[in-house]
């Protein structure tokens, strides 16, 4: 397909070197056409039902649950929305050219990807590392990794590049081209020399209407729409916080160097939250539910000492001691941790990573990254921020526009406090031009300074002094200073937003990682052990026979599931009952029904589970109720064996 490349999902499978054993996931395969660019990739029809799965689960899990507001706002938007949330200024990462070659590469990217093959490198010299195993030259092509050296490395050199790659996000851009003088870190495609770091905007800019006069942006992020629309959604929500809108969307970033497969694209699909809290309360109504739940977290003082080592702890003591900022946020991450396992992710392959110093927003109160290790590293999947009430703050000043909450009080707040009243005849009179300036002197004073005011007029006269030194004597004739009670019953405040940041292609692609395997007795037999809710089909239907008596079974079989909502395939193919479950298993189709001579004679049908291979018989809508309960998750494979029993193979049949 021209000006794509095409995300293979059928049986095109190939393995990653992985320390000592081999990953599997789905192949990464460029178009063959001569107008194939980096960075954008197309879903068949299996890659499309898993996304479309993860996005369906992550609306239950989040919109639903907990009664989110969903929008669905513009792609394309105005200049001026990007202008002033701080994208086109800061939106930015380095890049470093090959001062021969010209070729562009992330300069944070480049700094880890030597250190870690250098690393590597030195683990294999001391005979810690199994070698890599060879490569096929059929398969090579241009990495986005380093290719280690074995080369021995002090200890001190060790110790030092770890404690670089610890704190790398935290490096700025001058920074990161010391790093590459220091260390005599080159392009590792061309051994040459780089550039110094430069700053590259990474949204791609557009114009609106024929004659341009709009300039625009695709949107890097969903956020911005969350937020001018914020006024229409409290009204929505009866002017009530907290709440919280949700979007999925497709979202654009020009990416420096996209080689990285799914990992690193520049169109891809983002689901994000904007909860919306007071400020002066970030307590979250339903954190009892999770405060038990383990997470292993990597803070930021433990990255600022050169370390990586993960603590495990429970998100109610994290927020407790104050190690995560606060209920609300802690919530979110326990709740983006239970959606990413039930899922499918490895949880031994999950950690939550604070950001630290320099890599946080100055506006950010806290932020934390969930990071799910592949075959590429740690990669950021999700991200999880307190943003304050910066969003809002600089959208209302910007339009005029209060992006405020007006919150009745249960109890008026009754205060006292000075205030300056003048007597207009006199003063106007007395001052002339000058009145206006005068009266901004006082009206700018705190308690303190109109509590001394009031003291001196008492005592017969007072002098204030303007910012351009004229000295101005005011008497009681000109103004009075008393002390008056005010009765507020109105609370208006900017809300705070906790934002967790969805990137669904990351995920999905880890999620292959974590999911294949292959079964020991042949390496080539691969299995993709997806869960039931998000496998692009949950059921494979496969008639042993083509022949005419099966038709009616296969159509209604195939009907009772789809009445269900179960997703189903049939593979009538010429090929063995073996090798359609095998390429099914690659696939990720979890449960597989075999209509076979006994079916047509003796109304059974055949139940197979994917990983175990195991089998069990029963009649046919005895099978379909228990694959439809295993597929909705109400039973599970043990329970499903305890209702039908084991098939041993042999069946009679006249």
């Amino acid at each position: 397909m021209p000006f794509r490349r095409s995300l293979r999902t059928d049986q095109s499978l190939t393995p990653l070197y992985s320390s000592s054993a081999h990953i599997w996931v789905l192949e990464l395969v460029p178009a063959r056409d001569p107008f194939s660019v980096a960075g954008l990739y197309d879903y068949g029809p299996p890659g499309s039902s898993l996304q479309s799965n993860i996005i369906a689960e992550w609306r239950k899990h989040f919109i639903v649950e907990e009664h989110m507001l969903e929008v669905d706002t513009t792609i394309m938007t105005p200049a001026p929305v990007f202008e002033t949330s701080g994208h086109v200024a800061r939106f930015a990462d380095w890049m470093v050219k090959d001062l021969k070659t010209g070729e562009v590469l992330r300069a944070d990217h480049l700094v880890k990807n030597v250190l870690e093959a250098r690393l590597a490198g030195d683990k294999e010299a001391r005979g810690l590392a199994d070698a890599p195993p060879k490569e096929d030259d059929k398969k090579k092509k241009k990495k986005d990794k380093a290719k280690p050296t074995a080369v021995k490395l002090s200890d001190e050199q060790v110790k030092e590049y770890e404690t670089i790659l610890a704190q790398l996000d935290n490096y700025s851009g001058p920074e990161l081209g010391e790093l590459c003088r220091k260390y005599n870190i080159r392009n590792p495609d061309t051994d040459n020399e780089v550039s110094e770091p430069q700053q590259f905007n990474l949204m791609f800019a557009s114009s609106i209407g024929p004659t341009g006069q709009h300039p625009g942006f695709l949107r890097p992020e969903t956020a911005q729409g969350h937020f001018l629309n914020f006024s229409r959604l409290l009204e929505f929500n009866n002017g009530r916080i907290p709440f919280a809108s949700a979007q999925i969307g497709r979202s654009f970033r020009n990416e420096i160097s996209p080689r990285a497969g799914l990992l690193r694209v520049r169109e891809f699909t983002m689901a994000e939250i904007e909860h919306f809290v007071d400020p002066e309360d970030k307590r979250h109504e339903r954190f009892s539910e999770v405060r038990d739940v383990e997470l292993d977290l990597l803070d930021r003082h433990t990255q600022a000492a050169g370390s990586t080592k993960l603590t495990r702890m429970r998100i109610g003591d994290a927020v407790d001691k104050g190690i995560v900022a606060n209920e609300t946020l802690g919530y979110f991450l326990a709740r983006i941790h239970q959606f990413l396992i039930k899922i499918g992710i490895n949880p031994a392959r999950l950690r939550f990573r604070q950001h630290m110093e320099n890599e946080m927003a100055h506006y950010a109160t806290d932020c934390w990254d969930a990071e799910i290790q592949n075959s590429y590293g740690w990669t950021e999947c999700v991200g999880c921020a307190d943003r304050a009430a910066y969003d809002l703050s600089v959208h209302s000043a910007k339009t005029g526009h209060p992006l405020v909450v007006r919150q009745a009080l249960k109890e008026p707040i009754v205060t006292e406090k000075l205030v300056a009243e003048f007597n207009k005849k006199t003063f106007g009179k007395t001052f002339g031009k000058d009145s206006a300036v005068i009266q901004t002197i006082i009206n700018g004073m705190d308690e303190a300074l109109l509590s001394k005011l009031q003291g001196e007029l008492l005592q017969g006269s007072t002098t204030v002094t303007s910012s351009d030194g004229r000295e101005f004597k005011l008497t009681p004739d000109h103004l009075t200073i008393e002390k008056k009670t005010f009765k507020q019953s109105i609370r208006e405040f900017t809300p705070n937003v906790i934002e967790p940041s969805f990137g669904l292609g990351r995920i999905l692609y880890a999620l292959l990682e974590h999911s294949f395997w292959s079964r020991e007795q042949d390496v080539e037999r691969g299995v993709l052990s997806l869960p039931a809710v998000v496998a692009p089909t949950k059921v494979l239907i496969v008639p042993l026979s083509a022949k005419p008596e099966f038709d009616p079974l296969v159509r209604d079989v195939s009907a009772k599931l789809r009445k269900a909502g179960v997703f189903s395939r049939v593979d009538d193919s010429n090929t063995s009952i073996g090798k359609r479950y095998a390429r099914n298993d690659e696939l990720g189709t979890p449960y597989g029904l075999t209509l076979d001579f006994a079916s047509t004679q003796k109304g059974t049908m055949t139940l197979r589970e994917r990983d175990t291979t195991g089998q069990l018989i029963g009649q046919i809508d005895e099978v379909i109720a228990t694959v439809i309960e295993l597929v909705n998750g109400t039973i599970d494979w043990a329970e499903a064996c305890k209702r039908l029993p084991a098939y041993d193979g042999v069946q009679a049949v006249e």
